[in-house]
């Protein structure tokens, strides 16, 4: 497992009966977690008296109960990086703090590459990788579909002292802009790209990952770079091993490329425990 182990601004207090406490800078929230099928062996009082715990609705959905006033909306800190975090309506933050083992590994590559390097971020949210990529020194492309999303990105980027990088904000549906750049000739030396289970495109196109993730695997290899740097695909869907990530990027990437392929779960360590919080999958591919 990768385990972004770095953190001091966040931390993964404890866990159990299907919930998570975390610690995001000064404020401690509860939300619900669908890996964590362990019980809760301790209710103790950091878990009771949380700033905020996110309740689902047996109906979909869910709310926050806000136990102790927080602000709007405050900054945390990794390594060089900053980030606004904001409780959302859909139980999320605005950052997925166990990406900061894919934000070392990237910046490292980029660092190293001797030479300019340009990144394309798909399905981007709200820019942990642009910022991480952007800091270390390449000029990257931002493409997400959600306007509020790309705004919280661009804001990312300032408050880490980067305005000044060489970063295009797109917001966009990500298949048609990949088959825009493939029209225009644009290449980019490493993609990042981070699908989703579901999805619709603004003309009701229907996008599942299963059905998908291959062939669009397949076009984003038409706009990278003669010399590619890395390829990274990130998935949070249910029921999809890493080795299948290993799998495609073998029969795409390397059967075009050579190169190097790794893949495992990527996580978060639990401080009460000593145990570590799967979260999602992850493969690499790297010259």
């Amino acid at each position: 497992m990768y385990v972004a182990k770095n953190w001091k601004d966040y931390e993964v207090i404890d866990t159990g009966g299907g919930e998570k406490l975390e610690r995001w800078g000064d404020v401690i929230l509860r939300r619900p977690d669908p890996q964590i099928i362990w019980p809760l062996e301790n209710e103790t009082h950091e878990w009771r008296q949380a700033h905020g715990h996110y309740h689902r609705s047996s109906s979909g959905g869910g709310s926050w109960d806000m136990k102790k006033p927080i602000p709007e909306r405050w900054t945390i800190g990794y390594e060089n990086l900053k980030f606004h975090i904001k409780p959302t309506s859909f139980k999320h933050t605005g950052l997925f703090p166990e990406q900061a083992a894919n934000w070392s590994w990237m910046m490292d590559k980029i660092a190293n590459a001797g030479r300019p390097i340009s990144v394309l971020n798909l399905f981007a949210y709200t820019g942990g990788a642009t910022v991480a990529a952007a800091y270390a020194g390449a000029s990257v492309v931002h493409c997400d579909a959600a306007k509020g999303m790309v705004q919280w990105a661009k804001e990312n980027v300032q408050l880490s002292g980067l305005a000044d990088r060489p970063v295009r904000f797109i917001t966009d549906d990500v298949f048609k802009f990949v088959q825009r750049e493939q029209r225009r000739g644009n290449k980019y030396d490493a993609i990042i790209m981070d699908p989703p289970s579901y999805g619709r495109g603004p003309n009701g196109e229907t996008w599942k990952l299963e059905e998908n993730l291959y062939p669009f695997l397949k076009s984003c290899m038409t706009i990278l770079s003669d010399n590619p740097l890395f390829m990274l695909v990130n998935s949070y869907t249910t029921g999809i091993s890493s080795t299948v990530l290993r799998n495609m990027l073998t029969m795409t990437m390397s059967a075009k490329y050579g190169g190097q392929i790794t893949a495992g779960e990527i996580g978060l360590p639990i401080t009460r425990s000593g145990l570590d919080l799967p979260c999602g999958i992850l493969g690499r591919w790297e010259s």
